[in-house]
């Protein structure tokens, strides 16, 4: 095919888009608001595991050492718990550190901690978990290791986590496939249409000896274009909310850094053992 052929096929294509205008504003729509509803359906999926990534961050497995046990055991129960499969981050907190952490919580009433005259608080090992899933099985585990007094997890909070972060999944995806379905029945639908309006021209074109790239390229043209143009539309609509989103998230982000969930776990996550 020559390129002067080719460039007056795809002018063709352009300006039928025009002849048909109605038909080209419904597809474009029609396709704008399906895409910009999958790319809203990801990244909704896409926050909601971050969320529940930095809140199983923030859910912390305490590991209490028995009070009876040397430092030799102290030391065997940290090597026992980092060579746990799934076990991301382990730090110990001796008691006087568990003492100093909750001085720094409580700043203004500091000086009453030390009248204690026996240390309240009992060294532990903090473990974090790359698998939320598996704090249940997990903290099983580290109860049979030899020198762990109690273990300390908050598993229904993890559970539900989890049970959350699995439904928006597969809903998202349900809807990303739903929506993709749509959008190519959308654009199949307008083409078969616009076909079947100009049937009588392409059997002209096809009398006179037109091939059959001839007849169908300025329908490729067609598609191609609608299909750019709603993509436009759905970036600036989905860039524009997005950045209204996050221009509003210090505000919520602030204060769900100090929330309950932040307030539950330093008190769940305590020197005290339960």
């Amino acid at each position: 095919m020559k390129i002067s052929t080719f460039g007056f096929l795809t002018r063709r294509g352009v300006r039928n888009l025009g002849k048909h205008w109605a038909m080209t504003i419904a597809c474009i729509a029609s396709l704008s608001v399906c895409m910009t509803l999958n790319i809203f359906a990801s990244l909704i999926e896409v926050n909601v595991d971050s969320m529940v990534s930095y809140l199983g961050s923030q859910n912390e497995m305490v590991v209490y050492v028995d009070p009876e046990a040397d430092d030799a055991t102290i030391q065997s129960v940290g090597n026992a718990l980092s060579g746990t499969a799934g076990v991301s981050r382990v730090q110990y907190m001796s008691k006087e550190d568990v003492l100093n952490q909750y001085k720094g919580y409580m700043s203004d009433y500091a000086a009453l901690l030390n009248e204690f005259e026996k240390q309240p608080f009992q060294a532990n090992y903090r473990v974090s978990l790359s698998d939320l899933s598996q704090m249940e099985t997990i903290s099983k585990q580290f109860e049979n290791i030899s020198g762990v007094y109690s273990v300390t997890a908050p598993i229904e909070m993890t559970n539900t986590f989890v049970e959350v972060q699995q439904a928006v999944t597969k809903v998202g995806r349900g809807l990303v496939l739903v929506l993709m379905a749509v959008s190519i029945i959308t654009v199949g639908t307008t083409i078969r249409l616009s076909v079947f309006a100009r049937r009588r021209e392409i059997e002209i074109m096809k009398y006179v000896g037109a091939t059959n790239a001839l007849v169908t390229l300025p329908f490729v043209i067609e598609g191609l274009t609608m299909g750019l143009l709603s993509g436009i539309l759905t970036a600036a609509a989905t860039i524009g909310g997005y950045a209204t989103s996050f221009s509003c998230r210090p505000r919520w982000a602030a204060c769900g850094r100090c929330s309950w969930v932040r307030l539950w776990c330093r008190w769940r996550m305590s020197g005290l053992p339960s």
